[in-house]
């Protein structure tokens, strides 16, 4: 198995046990004397089974990575680098948009005026460069995932 095959289907168990939990949730309570559209037991056992194939995953996901280099570099640096600009990348457009949207209000009509104290454009500016940069660094991991296998 890649190691991009092991990361779909770890997203996958995600999305599953995520809808395992909602399930039982909706299962676990009925009125008293009618029985439930699904038999939690038997959900709670499945959810079990996928909670523990996501546990081996990550580990070989983990031992994978861990021993992987790119250029020189280790690819659990490089992931470290793009969660951190996925993170500083969402921070600076989130300020972008709060202070975009009110860069020029008024408090109490004429009282006092609020003007934006960042420079929203350069902001922006950089936060199209990042991007650019987490693209091409997510496409070399992404690169690295399809020709590495999994680690056994």
């Amino acid at each position: 198995m890649k190691l991009a095959e092991a990361l779909q289907e770890r997203a996958d168990l995600s999305r599953r046990i995520s809808q395992l939990r909602s399930r039982i949730v909706e299962n676990a309570l009925v009125q008293e004397g009618e029985e439930p559209p699904e038999e939690p037991r038997l959900l709670l056992e499945e959810m079990n089974r996928a909670v523990e194939r996501q546990a081996w995953l990550v580990s070989r996901i983990n031992l994978t990575n861990s021993r992987l280099t790119m250029d020189g570099e280790p690819v659990t640096v490089l992931l470290a680098r793009r969660d951190a600009l996925q993170l500083k990348i969402r921070a600076l457009q989130d300020i972008c948009s709060e202070v975009g949207d009110r860069r020029y209000t008024r408090s109490r009509g004429a009282e006092i005026r609020v003007v934006a104290a960042v420079d929203v454009a350069e902001m922006r500016k950089e936060a199209d460069a990042l991007s650019r940069d987490l693209r091409l660094l997510d496409n070399r991991l992404q690169q690295c995932d399809w020709t590495e296998d999994l680690m056994e």
